[in-house]
Order: C-alpha cells, then structure tokens, then sequence
C-alpha cells in the first residue's frame, strides 16, 4: 500500500505543499540530498521512493533508486552501492539515489564515509530517522543535507489510508484474502486510527491481521463470500493502544520535557498526565523519580523545603515496590510538587555563584584570613584566624565572609521579592 508517487502521499500537507521545497525539486527533476526525519509510520520511506518515481515521470532525466538499511549495513555495504553508483552514472548518464533508513544507527565514522560522494555528486543521498538529527547526525552531514520534518499522522490521515487498503482491488486486503470481499466497519476504522498513535503501519498491520480473523470465520463457496471485519476483531488484532515511546530517544525527553514543565506551572492536571503517557510507554520508575528529586530542589526549593522530603522519601518507595504498585506514589509526589509554592532562588544562586567563579578576573582570591581555621602554632603566627569573630557569642557582630572583590555582592534572593516571584 505505499504511494507510487508524491500525489498518493497522505498527510504530509505542508512538507508537500505546491511551493515546497520538494515539489519544486520534483518539477525540474533535480533531487537534492535529504533527511527526512518523523515518528514511525509517517511516511518516510514511502516519501523517499516516491520522491524517485515523480522526478523520473517528468521525463528530463532519470534516477535509480538504491535503499539500504542501517540496521543491517554497515561501510562495505555502502561502499559497494557507491561503486555501483558511480559505475552505472558513466554508464548510463543517470544519478542514483541512495536511501539509508535508520541513519541514526551508523556512527560518527560510518556518517562519514557518505560525505566525499554527496560532495562529488556521486549520489544524491536521502536519510530517513526517527531520532533527532541535530543529536544523532554529524554536522558535516547535516551541512550538506536539508532536514525535513515529518508531521505525526492525524486519525483522519490514518483512516483514509486504511479505507484506501480496503477499496483497493489490486493491493489491498481483498487481494491478500484470495476471492474473499472485505467489509470493514466504520467503528474498526475508527478504533484502529486514533489507537495507532499516527503509525500508519501501525494501524495498516493490525488491519490485515483483524481481516485475516474475519476471514477465518467464512464458510461456504462461491465468489460472493464476504469477510466482515467488526470492532472485536480490530481489537483483538491491536491488542492495546499503540503508544509512541522510545526510552533512550526523541519522544522520551519530550515527555519529561513536559511532565517537568506542567509542576512548574502549577498544573496538576497536566502533571499527572504526562506521568502516566511517560509510564505507559515504559518509562522506569526510578528515571521519574529522581527527576523528581531534582524538581524539588529546582523549582520549589526554599518556598516549602519539604518538598524534597516528599521527593526522597518517593524514590526510596519506588525503590522498594517498583511497578505498578509504585505508580500511585509517584502520582502523589507529582501531584504535590505540582500544588507546591514555587522558588527558584537557590537555583539564581547557583548561577550566578558560578559565573562569579568560572569569570572572575585572573584567579579566584583565596580564602580571607580571619576565614582560614589555624591547628598549628605556625598557622596562627601567620595570621590564620585573625580577628574572627566567633558568632554565637557575638550575634550582632559585623563581620564580612565574602572575598574583598565580592563585598556586599547578593547571590541568594531570599526572602524572595515578588518581582521575580522568587
């Protein structure tokens, strides 16, 4: 079921808009080297191989198209395509494209092998990842690509792609089910497009295993037999809601991001939300957990240092019951958190202790004498302890602890002004 050309792709309107950068690409027929980067089941691959057959439709020129998989690949794999590549441009006078899917998985030297052939137009190169380019590919890479950004699928997109697979009589579910017709029912498409999490893949997979199940059910003879997929068998084909998460990838961070996020502003609501989308795609407890210690100092700090109690007194919990027993303690400290006051003035302190140190002008100045503690003879002749003043008995005392280049400077804000809302 995947799109012959760049008109059949579903749900990509702006990346293929009239006046994007690849249909104009397409229009003269001249591919530049691309990543294409997206959620699973977005249509990268498909866009790669249509990309290919549009330009070779508008009849200029013509290019091959070669795909390779980085999973198992590795530099002698691509070092034999561009040799075939160069070989068959003499040959031939035409380009071939290179499509490496999953390009994250090389590393920084493998990356590198692509960059002397896309420089020498030996190839034109097409990546395609679901990780974040900017932390998974190499710059030089990156400057000879442009990065596109594919859009996750919305329930309407995955629909039409899943009633497309339907009506189809030379590649959809009727020709997989030999002289069987197929009946797919409204509410199936439904539960398969908004339980997909925008996988087209997803969604198109679970669809041929719930007609296949349909199928099992029809008796009889004859060309009329029809195999009548209902809501039951969509759900029994998907299981469970397919949820996009990757532990060590994009959407993890995004998660925390916004689980991190919501506590600041206050919104429990929101919180606990995105708590559980980050335990239901299989987060471990503890990751969360000490996240939420950090929290705790962070952003609630002096304004209830309880806080941290709650957080520590979390981790160890989850410590003990792990998952799902622990789920509703982290629900409780995240919620806490959340309706916490808010400080962030030991967190300004920091900052602004550290730039203090890391800018001072030449080296740090030492510690000022009457600072320095003396348990030798020698030490206090020195001056080592001069002229402290011991504070418990001299409370009023006007005595300075800072360096003399930082008298009077003020790195905690505290009690915190409302103009910065601590």
């Amino acid at each position: 079921m995947r799109p012959r050309i760049i008109d059949d792709v579903i749900g990509q309107d702006l990346l293929l808009s009239q006046n994007s950068l690849l249909r104009s690409a397409i229009s003269c027929s001249r591919i530049p080297s691309i990543i294409l980067w997206g959620p699973p089941g977005t249509g990268k691959t498909s866009i790669a191989r249509a990309i290919v057959t549009s330009a070779n439709s508008q009849g200029s020129s013509s290019y091959r198209f070669v795909s390779l998989s980085a999973v198992s690949c590795g530099v002698k794999d691509v070092r034999d395509a561009v040799e075939d590549a160069r070989k068959f441009k003499l040959k031939n006078s035409k380009r071939t494209v290179l499509f490496l899917d999953e390009v994250h998985r090389f590393n920084k030297s493998q990356q590198d092998s692509f960059l002397p052939v896309i420089e020498d137009g030996t190839i034109v190169f097409i990546g395609a990842t679901t990780e974040n380019p900017s932390f998974h590919l190499v710059t030089p890479l990156l400057s000879r690509c442009r990065v596109l950004t594919l859009s996750p699928l919305n329930p309407h997109h995955v629909q039409t792609i899943l009633m497309r697979a339907v009506k189809d009589p030379d590649k959809g579910l009727s020709k997989s089910l030999g002289s069987l017709g197929v009946d797919v029912s409204e509410d199936a498409v439904e539960f398969l497009s908004t339980n997909c999490d925008g996988d087209a893949r997803v969604a198109l997979n679970a669809l041929e295993i719930s007609a296949a199940t349909a199928a099992a059910r029809v008796g009889g003879d004859g060309d009329l037999r029809l195999a009548s997929v209902s809501l039951d068998d969509a759900k029994e084909a998907l299981q469970s809601k397919h949820l996009a998460y990757d532990r060590a990838g994009e959407e993890h961070y995004n998660l925390i991001s916004a689980l991190h996020k919501s506590m600041r502003g206050s919104d429990a609501n929101a919180s606990i939300y995105w708590l559980v989308r980050m335990m239901e795609g299989g987060e471990q407890p503890l990751y969360i957990a000490r996240r939420l210690v950090r929290f705790a100092s962070e952003d609630v700090g002096l304004a209830d240092p309880l806080a941290l109690n709650q957080a520590v007194s979390c981790y160890q919990a989850c410590h003990f019951l792990g998952m799902p027993e622990c789920n509703v303690i982290l629900a409780q400290c995240v919620a806490y958190l959340a309706l916490a006051p808010k400080s962030i003035s030991v967190y300004r302190a920091m900052g602004a202790a550290q730039k203090a140190v890391r800018e001072s002008a030449g080296q740090n100045e030492g510690v000022p004498l009457h600072l320095r503690n003396a348990p030798t003879k020698l030490m206090k002749e020195v001056g080592y302890g001069k002229d402290y003043i011991y504070t418990p008995d001299n409370p009023t005392a006007d005595q300075s602890f800072l360096p003399p280049s930082l008298q009077g400077y003020k790195f905690l804000d505290w009690p915190a002004s409302k103009a910065n809302n601590g």
